[in-house]
C-alpha cells in the first residue's frame, strides 16, 4: 500500500527552520547530513506518528516566488495537534513569537478546524485538530 514517506523542504537557512519544527511541532531530528562536493547539508525530522520532513540546503539552489503567497505546486503542509483548545493554543505561542498568522483559528468550509501560520521561511503551515 503506498504512503507518503517524507516530504522534503530547500531552506534558506537550515538551523532555523530545525528548531522551529523541533521547537512548536515536537520533531526529532537525526544528526546532520552534509556532501561537501555538492554543497548540500540536510536533517530529518520525524513527527510522533512518523511522519517524517527532510530539511534541506544547497549552494546552487536559487530563490523562488515570495514566500507566504498561494502559487502553484506546494502550497501547504498540515500539522494536526489534536484538539481545538491547541489550535488555538499553538497559534497564539506562535503569534506572540513573532511569526506571521496568516489565518486565524477557524472552522473551514470542509470541516476541518485550522489557523494557517508561516513558518520561518514563509512556508504556510495548517494547524489543525
Amino acid at each position: 500500500m503506498p504512503k507518503i514517506e517524507h516530504l522534503a523542504l530547500y531552506c534558506r537557512n537550515l538551523e532555523a527552520m530545525r528548531f522551529f519544527y523541533m521547537a512548536y511541532f515536537g520533531a526529532q531530528c537525526n544528526e546532520k547530513y552534509v556532501n561537501s562536493t555538492k554543497g548540500f547539508e540536510s536533517y530529518f525530522l520525524t513527527f510522533d506518528e512518523g511522519s517524517r520532513l527532510e530539511l534541506m540546503a544547497k549552494t546552487s539552489i536559487i530563490e523562488g516566488e515570495k514566500p507566504g503567497f498561494e502559487q502553484l505546486g506546494y502550497t501547504h503542509m498540515a500539522m494536526s495537534v489534536g484538539s481545538k483548545d491547541e489550535v488555538d493554543r499553538l497559534t497564539e505561542a506562535l503569534r506572540e513569537d513573532g511569526f506571521v498568522v496568516v489565518g486565524e483559528c477557524r472552522t473551514t468550509g470542509d470541516g476541518y478546524y485550522e489557523s494557517v501560520v508561516l513558518d520561518p521561511e514563509g512556508n504556510r503551515i495548517e494547524i489543525t485538530v
